[in-house]
């Protein structure tokens, strides 16, 4: 797994055109190619962006498991593609419906209650909203579409408030399935497993996409609803930090917008 692979080469939601021209295609000059797993919310847009930024041709790959937002996850990936140019061939939509199946998440199962956010509160270990195995599920078959298409990379959204409770958000994680891709693909194959923001907050993730002027109107985050966001789960309730500390308005819709900004960001010396 690597966060530093940096390669030689430096439907809209609200109806707008957002669509950014297109970057050239691999086969019109010497690119490499990446698919980016997009779930429509801010870090995997951002991730998309910098993998442009990198200088890959995209891929998006995108899933619904029966999350409680999947409608809208998908609206957003789909607009995310527009506006980045990726052309429709190089967008694979995959229903992986045996994860709500499965259930024992509050992402998936209508018994189990997303709770409200605590960002306040000691570790409490794994959080409810945690789809078990959900990240090896999604890279397994990123690798699949990647390996077939010759991409160099996979471009994963996870940063370090997510590994904080999430064990499938842990560079080691990614790490030990860089090494098990090694050993399962052709040997040929060499794709690496890219996380750019895994040693990083989600304040600097917003930071960043500032910077590279990510369209975060075009992104959700909610684990609850939507539309509007609810403001007060986990999901929501770190992007809506992220966006206080850098003093930027957070695009999309909320329920309530609670305050959750303190002096420090703790996860600045993560």
């Amino acid at each position: 797994m690597t966060d530093t692979n940096t390669p030689d080469a430096a439907d809209a939601a609200d109806g707008t055109d957002h669509t950014e021209t297109a970057a050239p295609r691999a086969g019109d000059v010497d690119r490499p190619a990446a698919v980016v797993l997009v779930s429509g919310g801010m870090d995997s847009a951002t991730t998309a962006y910098e993998a442009r930024e990198r200088g890959y041709d995209l891929h998006f790959l995108h899933t619904s498991y029966g999350q409680n937002t999947e409608t809208k996850e998908r609206e957003c990936t789909k607009a995310l593609r527009e506006k980045l140019g990726v052309s429709t061939d190089r967008f694979l939509h995959i229903e992986t419906d045996h994860l709500s199946r499965i259930g024992a998440s509050s992402l998936t199962d209508a018994s189990m209650t997303v709770e409200d956010a605590d960002l306040d509160a000691e570790d409490d270990g794994v959080p409810s909203s945690y789809v078990p195995f959900r990240n090896a599920n999604l890279l397994a078959m990123a690798i699949s579409y990647a390996e077939a298409n010759d991409c160099e990379a996979v471009f994963v959204g996870a940063h370090s408030e997510d590994y904080a409770g999430y064990p499938d958000c842990r560079p080691e994680f990614f790490d030990a399935f860089e090494r098990m891709v090694d050993i399962g693909t052709r040997p040929e194959t060499s794709v690496d497993i890219v996380v750019p923001f895994v040693e990083e907050s989600k304040t600097a993730i917003a930071e960043r996409g500032a910077e590279l002027g990510v369209p975060y109107e075009l992104t959700w985050s909610c684990y609850r609803e939507e539309a509007p966001a609810c403001g007060t789960c986990d999901a929501c309730a770190f992007r809506l930090q992220a966006f206080q500390r850098l003093g930027i308005e957070d695009p999309i819709a909320y329920e309530e917008r609670p305050e959750y900004t303190s002096d420090d960001d703790p996860t600045d010396e993560v």
